[in-house]
This record gives structure tokens, sequence and C-alpha cells, in this order.
């Protein structure tokens, strides 16, 4: 009986006996295409004959209470910032797919993991697999970042069946597949990194990893709107998504979890990448703060909460006079349509006129802005930078700014209050009502005074800024 063609869309998945410019499912153009079932790819079979009874060979479904949960301890990487991402560590036949930018330091993150999990390990084996360089450039980055261990095993090729065959010769306690957008299979049809290569490699690596209890890291490229290249299947084929970003021109790197089947997706990683390597930075407060104590006008802090963990940032503005018949709206790590939203905010509700200037609003160290909890701290740097009144350095404000000029709740505010003054801040200029409470003074928990406002106004003149 002879095979119905299909077309499968690579951006959700979806599959018809017809093909679509347009996909039916997710509405994405070009994106559907003609799908061949893939023959098996030698050595990816899930059976194992050289592991007998293992839990892939009983057919008889095992109780829950019976099942060994030694079997499934976490392998420390060695970054503390990693594991918590990770939830704790890597677990032991999962395959985690860390995606970034070119250039980033995905490799080199994964390389210096690899060597610090290889050295705490001395009997066992980890395994490098790399399609984009060869034994010799591996060599030389991993002698600059000081990623040299015997027990570090190193292997170039592109070819799937060779780097399975490796993989179960080694049988490592962990291998990084380095990319697999680059491995291929000469059994499928397709060019390297197509829809149809991508889903048939990680499904055979999937399997082996499955089989051999052997945990794999796979480094994903992205594309030029920052998703993951490749099927989108790619990401349900995989237990753990990461996300590895940062700006080229700043040495700050984070690590956010995706999808996490062994742990939460809402923590962050924080890493400096630096000419020695990738170093983490367990406390990224200093980062995001000018190293000043004098004060200065059109700076305000404020804090945000990124994952589980709250970090400040702070806002800088400028205001000059316009000779522009459209006045200048420049911003870095600030939604520039909440500046103009604010801008309008605080001349109507402030009367703070600041329509017909140049206005310059940034963060320092490559922060983010933008949530709208910094609106009250924008408020504050605009307002400052306006009438040339600096801000106490111990003071930070959090809050949102409606367009009616009322300064609204924020979540997770005690959280914030707790960081602020961890990092000695005296004052903090906070919504009223915070929590059920209606009223100022110094928190329970902390030593900082609590200045609550209701309006646009009130925050001004707690700040004497008007």
């Amino acid at each position: 009986m002879a095979k119905t063609t299909q077309f499968l869309c690579s951006e959700c998945g979806w599959s018809g006996p017809k093909w679509y410019g347009r996909c039916p499912e997710c509405g994405q153009w070009g994106t559907v295409e003609e799908f061949r079932e893939a023959p098996p790819i030698p050595g990816a079979s899930r059976r194992d004959s050289s592991r007998p009874g293992t839990a892939r060979d009983i057919v008889a479904p095992t109780p829950i209470t019976d099942v060994d949960l030694r079997q499934s301890l976490r392998i420390p990487t060695g970054f503390h910032e990693f594991d918590r991402v990770l939830g704790g560590g890597i677990v032991p036949g999962s395959v985690v797919l860390v995606a970034g930018e070119p250039g980033i330091g995905k490799s080199t993150l994964l390389l210096e993991t690899a060597a610090t999990i290889a050295a705490r390990n001395p009997d066992s084996a980890v395994l490098y697999v790399s399609g984009e360089e060869s034994l010799a450039q591996i060599r030389m980055r991993a002698s600059r970042v000081g990623a040299e261990t015997p027990n570090l095993l190193l292997s170039s090729t592109t070819d799937v069946s060779t780097a399975l065959t490796v993989l179960r010769t080694t049988r490592p306690m962990l291998a990084i597949i380095d990319s697999v957008q680059t491995v291929s299979s000469s059994d499928i049809d397709g060019v390297p990194g197509g829809s149809s290569q991508v889903r048939a490699v990680t499904g055979a690596l999937v399997e082996a990893a499955k089989t051999l209890d052997c945990p794999l890291l796979l480094v994903g490229h992205v594309t030029k709107d920052g998703s993951v290249a490749g099927p989108r299947t790619l990401e349900h084929l995989v237990d753990v998504v990461c996300q590895f970003e940062g700006e080229s021109q700043t040495a700050l790197r984070l690590l956010r979890a995706v999808k996490n089947r062994f742990g939460p997706t809402d923590e962050v990683g924080c890493f400096d990448m630096a000419g020695e390597g990738i170093a983490e930075v367990t406390d990224p407060a200093g980062l995001f703060l000018s190293p000043s104590d004098v004060p200065t006008d059109g700076a305000c802090v404020t804090f945000t909460i990124d994952g589980h963990r709250s970090l400040p940032i702070e806002i800088q503005a400028l205001v000059t006079s316009s000779v522009l018949p459209t006045p200048r709206r420049a911003t870095n790590g600030v939604d520039p349509n909440r500046i103009a939203m604010l801008t309008a905010v605080l001349y109507r509700h402030g009367r703070v006129n600041l329509l017909d200037r140049d206005l310059y609003v940034s963060t320092i160290a490559g922060g983010v802005a933008k949530e709208p909890s910094c609106d009250l701290a924008i408020i504050a740097a605009l307002a400052s930078a306006a009438s040339g009144k600096p801000l106490r350095r111990t003071t930070c404000a959090i809050g949102e700014i409606s367009l009616t000029g009322q300064v609204r709740p924020v979540p997770r505010l005690s959280h914030r209050i707790s960081e602020a003054s961890r990092l000695g801040f005296s004052t903090a200029i906070v919504p009223r009502g915070r929590g059920g409470s209606s009223a100022g003074g110094t928190d329970s928990s902390t030593s900082i005074r609590l200045v609550e406002v209701s309006t646009l106004g009130d925050a001004l003149d707690a700040l004497e800024l008007r």
C-alpha cells in the first residue's frame, strides 16, 4: 500500500494531507513543508542489550512507591547559578537545550561546566562533541578558560551515527553536543539544520540519553526574533530549554529556563563574561548601581523582580532644551512608549512640563526597566533632571503610575523592600495601601523607612522635586 504524502508545519507541528501557504493551525506563512517518515538512525534503538534488567526491559508497570529515587540524584554543574536555573542540578538521563545568539557564550559555559564536572569525578568520563570546531580549536578555548582535564573527552563530527557510536562506546556521565543544528544524518532527507534533520537528530539523541541514563546538554541556535531555530517540536522533545541572553556591549549574561520538567521556570542565573571565561555572579546588585556615592540629579533607583530574585535598577535621565520641531526621545533599557506616556502624565498631574524638551532615559550595565513598577523611579529621574535637584543615594522609588496620576501597588513589594534594606537604602517611596496597610513608617521586618504615596503629586512632594 502506497504511503500518503503528509505535510507538516515546522512552527506548531500541524500535519495534514494538503499543502497550505499559511498554516491553518498557527497562521504562520511558509512553514508547511512536505514530510516523509524518517528511517531509523543506526545506533538510536532504545534497546540496550548490554544493560539487562533495566527499566526499559520491564513490561509490567511498577508501583510509584517502589521507584528508587537514588537513580535520579542530580549532578552539580559547578555553577550555583546554573544549578539554580535547572532546579538543583542536572537530572541523569535528561536532555537540556541551551539556546542563545551567536557569540553570547553558550559553548564556553558548557565547556567550563564539562571541565568542572570532570574534575570533580576523576573516575568518570565527560564527553564533548562539537560539530562546529576542530579538536585543536576546542583545546585552544579550553586552555584560555582553564578547562583542561584528562577525563574530558573531545570528539569532532557532524554525523549523528558517529556521535551515537562514540556516546555508547565511552558511556560518559555527561555528554555535550555543540550544536544540534550542525549534526545531521545521511539517512534523512534535507539539509543540516533543516526541520526534518533537526527533528530526527534530536529524537535519536533523546533516545540514546534515556537508554544510557546519560544527561545530554545540547547547544541550540536562535533565529532573528530570538526563538530557538528549527521546528517547534524540538522544544517538546527535550526536557529543559534554557535561554542564554545578554548584550554584546556588556559582560552581563542571564540564563533563563523557558521549559523545565524538573524545576521552576521563573529562576534566572547571572554570569559575567570575561576574557578568562564565564564567572557566576551570585550577588548582581553591584552591577546595576553606580559606584559613586555623590548625589547627582537625574538618577533614581528602583527594584524589579526577575524570577525569585529582586534586582536593583538605576535609572538615569537627561533633560535638555530642544532645537528640533519634534523633541527627541532616546531610551536604553526602557520602553520608549512608556516614556511618552509618563511624560504626559507628569505634565498633566505633576505640573512638570517636559513636552518641548529632549529626553534621554537609560539604565546602566545593561539593566532592563520595562516592568510597570519602574514608573515611579522614571518619573523621579525625569523630575530631578528637569529641576536640577539630586535625590539622596539612599532613597529608592517603587510603584506603577496610571494615566490618572495614581500610584498603584506592585506585586511582591515586601521582597523588593527587603533587598533595598540589605543594600543599605534607608528610605523607600512606595504605593499607599501596600498589602492592606494604609500608613507609612518603618517596615517591621527591616530598618528601612517607608513613605507611602497615593498620587504622583504626593510622590514629587515626598522627593522634594516640586
